[in-house]
């Protein structure tokens, strides 16, 4: 544990984690030697070694781990284990909480980023390679009073040149929380990733003015490892988005076979990044944010026909930053 620092608008910072994991599989040919410090891996089995477990609303009947982060989106259907992330000791997880003030979320975000850049800059693992971002109420305000506009003006206003060059993979839910609570959870790491965007997706840091007074601060994916015997690809969070206009309005079914389409057009991106094979097939972990929780069965059967493997497919109830859109996709890769 780290403490927080010793002011009253600090974030809690829960948790910031190193742990080696030994073991290592096979070398892939022409690959080098897998390094137990490079290994990253996503399942959704016990949780006991793993270095940060996601477990969700409703997901888990279990007392809460040591490496546990309860993030307030209901489980709707899949795995109701943690999802569980087995990290060498290349890679370091801080998880971050900063209360609103009177609902200010643009000061709660840049209150929260600018610890982090502070508690990550100069230390062992200075990169920031993906990021999750959890706020209450996200579609709230109208034009630019839009509570993730603001919270965008409050990341940019705290974040360094190096962030933003190019900035993380990163995804940014409306949690069941209300306002009131910012949530962050950071993977960080020795050594930089490699930033994935989608030619298919404009890069949303170059959105145009229609979108908020600042861009939003993510790439659309991270290859880790890419030298090595063990790489992952970690895709943030992708929606029915085509250049930079959202795809399908109503038609949730049409959104996520849209949102599929980009996600393959991203693993095709890593797979000549890295010179090897990511596919749908190789998904460890993939979480489906859907803002209505009636449309479950619809977003299931899209899924099922989709080539992933469906018993690492997580539904979570989560409302996508953009209001019109009704469903989001995440997820952790392993090439063939």
């Amino acid at each position: 544990m780290i403490a927080a620092q010793d002011r009253a608008d600090a974030p809690v910072i829960i948790a910031a984690i190193v742990t080696h994991f030994p073991e290592a599989p096979t070398s892939a040919p022409g690959h080098a030697a897998a390094d137990p410090a490079t290994r990253l891996r996503a399942d959704f089995r016990a949780t006991s070694e793993a270095s940060l477990a996601f477990a969700f609303a409703n997901s888990s009947s279990a007392d809460p781990g040591d490496s546990d982060v309860r993030v307030a989106c209901a489980w709707l259907a899949g795995p109701r284990a943690p999802e569980a992330w087995h990290l060498g000791n290349a890679y370091r997880t801080l998880v971050l909480e900063q209360s609103e003030s009177a609902g200010d979320i643009a000061g709660a975000a840049q209150s929260i980023y600018a610890d982090l850049i502070a508690g990550v800059r100069g230390s062992s693992h200075p990169y920031l390679l993906r990021i999750w971002n959890y706020l209450g109420a996200i579609n709230d305000g109208d034009g630019d009073g839009e509570r993730y506009r603001l919270f965008c003006v409050g990341r940019a206003a705290a974040v360094d040149a190096t962030f933003n060059d190019p900035p993380p993979a990163a995804t940014a839910i409306g949690n069941d929380n209300g306002s009131g609570l910012l949530q962050l959870i950071a993977l960080c790491g020795r050594e930089p990733g490699i930033a994935l965007e989608n030619p298919r997706q404009t890069p949303a840091w170059s959105y145009p003015r229609d979108y908020g007074p600042v861009a939003p601060g993510f790439s659309r994916g991270a290859l880790l490892g890419a030298d090595g015997a063990t790489p992952r690809l970690l895709a943030s969070g992708t929606a029915s988005i085509v250049g930079h206009v959202s795809q399908h309005v109503g038609d949730v079914a049409e959104q996520l076979r849209e949102s599929l389409r980009n996600l393959e057009a991203l693993l095709a991106v890593g797979n000549e990044r890295s010179e090897r094979v990511f596919a749908l097939a190789g998904c460890e972990a993939l979480r489906v944010y859907l803002r209505h929780s009636a449309d479950l069965a619809v977003a299931q059967t899209v899924i099922g026909s989709s080539g992933l493997p469906i018993e690492r497919v997580l539904y979570l109830r989560g409302d996508v930053c953009r209001r019109e859109l009704d469903v989001e996709l995440e997820g952790v890769f392993a090439p063939d």
